[in-house]
């Protein structure tokens, strides 16, 4: 473990030490408010503190039998030391890493329920063909988790792609896994309809929202222009003569939002609201990030979002995320919702920057 941390462990050992004995305090007990404050703090170091301690025994119980191997004359026993050592070197290495994570502050959104906007980027039929794609693999993805998914809204084309979809994915910790989706998004394949086979290269675009609580954003009835139309398109019996779809525009920011896909116009104005609330709570996450000069830049509506984050080359049978460097092979499985490899490898790397910027 790097000693910066190591460091930053004795600090936090020496306050929860300091908690315990306030916590035994009979004139600290007397006071309810301050001594569940205290208990609160205390709790959220326990666990902090209990790998800190299994840590150090896995290091002392290391040393000893390196020690035993170097000065063991008997090769039977010394090959014994030797793999004792081994195993404890690779639960040493384990609680390492438990440790970091646990001394990331965790983000409060990450339990939160998503809503994934996916845009035809440059490439025409076949830029909307690879947002269908991507539509495909986050609904496999949030499937091969136990989550549940539902299209909020979207504009299909012809061929089975998308101009846009608008996703919601309900599951605990979704927010924690998708919100490294976000960024641009480039496919690099041979378009069906191309008869010279040329590779073509086309994007799309994708924006990971955790979905507000009505609590997070308040709005004004007074804030909102709410219009209702006929839908356009494919649906039941009623969906072009009624006005049933809705389009909601929230005055003082000027965000627009549209829903037809249902049958009604109560349910297409709720699916405007939860989207609404979801843009709101990204730009006021936004606002308060920059007043604070956050360190941390990877989520929904930063600068980042305009760069090229990960590309999809069909000849070579490879995924490449550029923000850490890693390629994948079997695109297919990939494309399937198997994206777990590429996540975790993001959300280490992530964890890393947060803990280089908390001991800087």
């Amino acid at each position: 473990m790097r000693p910066e941390l190591l460091s930053k462990l004795v600090t936090i050992e020496t306050r929860y030490n300091e908690l315990t004995q306030r916590l035994a305090d009979p004139a600290v007990f007397g006071e309810p408010a301050q001594y569940q404050q205290l208990a609160r703090e205390h709790a959220a170091l326990r666990d902090l503190m209990a790998a800190y301690d299994e840590y150090r025994r896995v290091v002392r119980e290391a040393e000893e039998a390196a020690e035993l191997a170097r000065a063991e004359g008997d090769a039977e026993l010394r090959a014994l030391a030797e793999t004792e050592r081994n195993t404890l070197v690779a639960r040493q290495q384990a609680l390492g890493r438990e440790i970091e994570a646990l001394l990331v502050p965790r983000d409060p959104r990450d339990e939160r329920n998503v809503i994934i906007e996916i845009r035809a980027g440059t490439g025409g039929d076949e830029a909307a063909l690879f947002a269908g794609d991507l539509f495909r693999m986050y609904a496999r993805y949030a499937e091969r988790h136990g989550w549940s998914s539902e299209v909020l809204s979207g504009s299909p084309t012809g061929l089975g792609g998308f101009k846009e979809v608008v996703v919601g994915v309900q599951g605990r910790g979704a927010y924690s896994r998708l919100k490294y989706e976000s960024g641009v998004h480039r496919v690099q394949r041979v378009p069906a309809t191309e008869a010279s086979g040329r590779i073509h290269t086309s994007t799309a675009t994708v924006a990971v929202l955790p979905e507000a609580e009505e609590v997070d954003v308040i709005i004004r009835p007074d804030e909102l222009q709410i219009d209702t139309y006929r839908a356009g398109g494919a649906g039941g019996q009623n969906v072009n003569k009624v006005e049933t779809a809705v389009r909601i525009t929230h005055l003082p920011t000027g965000i627009v939002i549209a829903c037809q896909d249902e049958r009604s116009q109560h349910q297409n104005r709720e699916k405007a609201m939860r989207i609404l609330r979801a843009h709101l709570l990204e730009r006021a996450i936004e606002q308060q990030k920059a007043e604070i000069d956050a360190a941390r830049r990877r989520q929904v509506g930063s600068g980042e979002r305009s760069e090229k984050i990960r590309t999809y080359n069909f000849p070579q049978d490879r995924v490449t995320d550029h923000r850490i460097g890693k390629t994948v092979h079997d695109l297919p499985s990939v494309l399937d919702g198997d994206l777990d490899e590429l996540i975790e490898a993001l959300a280490a790397s992530d964890r890393l920057e947060s803990l280089t910027s908390a001991t800087t």
